[in-house]
């Protein structure tokens, strides 16, 4: 038998060592310890560093300079399962930190956080990785970055995990995710709403709190909001509001509702099952501010659409809302004040409001917080739109004066909408000039200076309102406000330019404000706009036309047109048509010219005579007393004031007594200083300098030019009131007038003599024997198509005949008057309208004429207007 040999054991290895217990105290050790091979030691200095990192921010930060991150980020796809879940808790509790998560993005860490959530990780594994995705998708790229790699199917599913802190920290992430709206849509389509609606039950309120939120932002999606309802949604939210226990939640609860009011549909199931009306007592039993302020804006949102306003009314919503404006709070009342004017789309709340509310409203205009102070102010704009019983409401709860004072409000929208109640009010006249009595023409000057569009035009809209009346433009234009109004006019916005051209139209229905708007350039600016066709519009030449109807010289230069409507009285010239870009110059100014062989400008001036020497005597005296006040101005400058202030045919009537009374008054004043001493002298040059200030001044205040008068047109007029009025028909008076104009310009002229009449010449004259290049008209007794065209307007204007002027080409003009026709054609019996009768047009002939002129009159017609044209014009 063989001998049993005992086989020798080997020794072991020589680099192996026992298992060592090693200790460190330093941070920086244990993460050169992650770099280990071995599992174990990974495992516990990913366990060492997770608890040094929960201890506070400022560990966090230590690892992060350590190096810490990178390390980690190798080891949580570690083969081992509790180094990769120590690693990722590690990382969880860093996350939290903004340069951690800024260096994660970095590292692209997120598809490895993602692959982690998958159902076979351990539930720690999947805490701590929801966890670092949560802090993470705090950051808008983050959220990208997770949404692109397929983040949201395994948060989703986790939603469902029996581990609560996996639940909160997965919702918490599906809520900053779905902020995105491409999330929004993608959380929809993997069915989110029935996990959602099961944390609603779960025990931990903050877990509740998260899927609320969530619920309030995908629920602003319609689709969303059809999912919710089919899935009894609508239910789960109306069980929060009831149950007291969970008043914590009722202010998100109202939210997701709020959201939920706005389709139709859902608003009539909650109101078929009674939840609208227990909605409504529920805010009125509240006395939570936050509650409060959520369900008014959920009935704001809902009265968008005009079904559900009707549904809110048949619940009597606006008694609650009016009870919410009682509510001592800011918040609350501003809810509710935006709520009535999205309500009030509906004509029965808005009768209820008006019933009601009105005087709440106007109470919260004297808020110190603007906010409140716009969104009442907005509410009243609402309110009065279209409604005089509303605007009576606003002026009986004594709303006019703290509306006028809140045109100076800081925010624009209560500037605006102030203006547009004031508007409102305007249109019943008792108001009107109520409001006007409160300066708020002056009021209205620095909104128009604003850079916001929308108070700029429902500033301009106001001033338009109350600009019919006189003195309300006289205030306006007082208070500097026809400046900003005119730079208004170059506004980019069209509503504006709207606003404000409607606003020039009302402004200019006087003359001084039309004069005063000519010279900051209204109708330069105006002209501009109507060679636009972008900018021009209805309102633009209205506009334009109104500030030259009270400008009729500068008009009829312009247009070449006045109007039957277009009265001309004394003061008015024609001076030609001026070309564009040029300057239109005054009267004054252009008497002051010298004598040049252009054409002369015509002037009407036919005041009666003892209202010219009234004036005259006025201004001499006013020469006189200021030679007796100040003995220092010469005659000489005494007579050239006086010839600069009167015609040159008045200039030679002479005032007996007046120069050698003032000659008698130097005198005796030399014979005084004489015989005063030298300090008499030195004191009586001092008296004089400032005598010569003084006199300078009243110079300045009354020296004004005095227009030439002209006798000779106003005894035509008064012929012809006393021959021509008394004619029973307008036809008779037209053609008896044209007769009488004709006789006194130089009568029919025959075509083939045309050249024989010289009425170039006869004009020159007149000028060279006035100085002037200013001719009145009666002083005209050769005057060709435009001389006879413009008396006879003049005459007709001042004898009731409505006749138009009409310039034409090579110094034609004519004349168009209103006839109706007494023997009209077609039905018997017929009134047909006034038609066109004109008193003589182009150099035409018959023939042409008769045919563009057949629409206006009858044969028997035409032959008056043949005789009429023979008349007036060469043939």
């Amino acid at each position: 038998m063989g001998k049993k040999v005992k086989k020798e054991e080997e020794p072991p290895p020589k680099d192996v060592f026992d298992p060592l217990l090693i200790e460190s105290k330093t941070a920086a050790t244990v993460v050169l310890m992650l770099g280990s091979p071995e599992e174990e030691v990974l495992a516990k200095a990913c366990d060492a560093l997770y608890k040094f990192a929960s201890k506070g921010d400022e560990n966090k930060v230590t690892l992060l300079g350590l190096g810490a991150v990178e390390r980690l980020y190798k080891l949580i796809s570690h083969e081992d399962p509790i180094v990769r879940r120590n690693a990722i808790m590690v990382f969880g509790i860093m996350a939290s930190n903004h340069d951690v998560k800024k260096l994660l993005r970095e590292l692209d860490v997120t598809s490895s956080l993602i692959s982690a959530l998958a159902p076979e990780e351990d539930v720690v594994i999947h805490e701590f990785a929801t966890l670092c995705l949560a802090h993470m998708a705090l950051e808008y790229t983050t959220k990208v970055q997770i949404f692109e790699q397929g983040g949201l199917e395994p948060l989703i599913r986790l939603l469902g995990s029996p581990d609560p802190d996996v639940k909160k920290n997965s919702v918490e992430c599906i809520y900053l995710l779905v902020q995105d709206f491409q999330s929004r849509a993608a959380v929809r389509a993997l069915n989110v709403i029935p996990p959602l609606l099961e944390l609603l039950k779960s025990e931990y309120p903050v877990i509740q709190l998260l899927a609320l939120k969530t619920f309030e932002i995908i629920s602003k999606d319609r689709e969303t909001r059809i999912i919710l309802g089919e899935n009894k949604g609508l239910d789960c939210l109306l069980k929060i509001l009831e149950t007291n226990e969970f008043s914590d939640l009722h202010v998100e609860a109202l939210a997701v509702l709020g959201n939920c009011l706005e389709d139709v549909h859902i608003l009539q199931l909650i109101q078929q099952t009674g939840g609208l009306k227990k909605l409504l007592s529920f805010v009125g039993v509240s006395t939570v501010p936050d509650i409060q302020k959520n369900a008014a804006k959920a009935i704001t949102k809902a009265a968008y659409d005009s079904e559900n306003r009707k549904i809110l009314n048949e619940e009597d919503a606006e008694r609650c809302l009016i009870n919410l404006l009682e509510i001592d709070n800011d918040g609350v009342k501003v809810a509710a004040s935006q709520a009535i004017s999205a309500m009030c789309e509906n004509l029965a709340s808005k009768r209820a409001f008006g019933l009601q509310g009105i005087p709440q409203l106007v109470q919260l205009l004297s808020s110190d917080n603007e906010e409140v102070k716009e969104a009442a102010v907005t509410a009243l704009a609402n309110l009065t739109a279209a409604s005089p019983s509303n605007a009576s409401a606003v002026a009986k709860a004594e709303g006019i004066e703290p509306l006028v004072n809140t045109l100076n409000a800081q925010r624009d929208g209560a500037v605006a909408n102030a203006a547009t109640v004031l508007t409102n009010l305007a249109m019943q006249e008792p108001f009107r000039i109520n409001i006007q009595s409160r300066g708020v023409m002056s009021a209205l000057v620095e909104p128009l200076r604003s850079t916001n569009s929308q108070v700029q035009s429902k500033a301009a809209s106001a001033v338009a309102a109350f600009g019919c009346h006189a003195d309300a433009r006289t205030e306006f234009r007082n208070a500097g406000g026809l400046g900003p109004l005119v730079e208004l006019l170059h506004s980019k916005n069209e509503e504006v330019r709207r606003n404000v051209c409607w606003a020039v139209m009302v402004c200019a229905s006087d003359e001084l404000t039309a004069v005063e708007l000519c010279r900051l350039g209204a109708l330069d600016i105006l002209e501009e706009i109507n060679l636009s066709a972008g900018r021009k519009s209805s309102f633009s030449e209205a506009a334009l036309e109104k500030l030259l109807d009270n400008n009729l010289p500068q008009k009829y230069s312009q247009m070449g047109y006045l109007s039957s409507s277009n009265i001309i009285t004394d003061g008015f010239y024609d001076c030609g048509q001026v070309k564009p870009g040029v300057k239109f110059l005054s009267l004054e100014e252009l008497s002051m010219q010298k004598l040049t062989d252009r054409r002369a400008i015509i002037f009407i001036n036919a005041k009666p005579r003892e209202d010219v020497l009234a004036v005259e005597e006025k201004a001499q005296d006013s020469s006189y007393e200021q030679t007796i006040l100040s003995p220092s101005i010469s005659r000489k400058s005494s007579r050239e004031k006086a010839s600069s202030a009167v015609s040159p045919i008045e200039e030679k009537q002479e005032l007996p007594g007046r120069r050698s009374s003032l000659s008698k008054s130097s005198t005796r004043e030399k014979g005084l200083r004489k015989g005063k001493g030298k300090k008499e002298e030195e004191k009586m040059k001092e008296v004089m300098q400032i005598v010569s200030k003084v006199q300078d001044e009243i110079n300045l205040e009354n020296s004004h030019w005095l227009r030439p008068a002209d006798f000779i047109l106003l005894d035509y007029i008064n012929d012809v009131s006393k021959t021509i009025l008394p004619l029973t028909t307008t036809r008779e008076q037209v053609v008896a007038l044209a007769q009488f104009v004709a006789d006194k310009m130089g009568g029919p002229i025959e075509r083939d003599k045309l050249h024989d009449f010289n009425w170039e010449l006869h004009i020159s004259e007149i000028e060279f024997e006035l100085k002037c290049n200013v001719v009145p008209i009666g002083k005209v007794k050769k005057g060709t198509f435009y001389h006879r065209a413009l008396l006879f307007k003049v005459i007709a204007d001042r004898i009731g005949i409505g006749c138009s002027l009409v310039r034409g080409k090579y110094n034609r003009a004519w004349n168009e008057v209103k006839l109706v026709d007494d023997s009209p054609q077609g039905i018997a019996g017929l009134l047909l309208p006034p038609q066109e009768y004109i008193q003589y047009s182009r150099n035409q002939s018959e023939k042409e004429l008769w045919k563009q002129n057949t629409r206006y009159a009858s044969r028997s017609e035409w032959k008056v207007r043949m005789c009429f044209l023979s008349l007036l014009c060469s043939r």
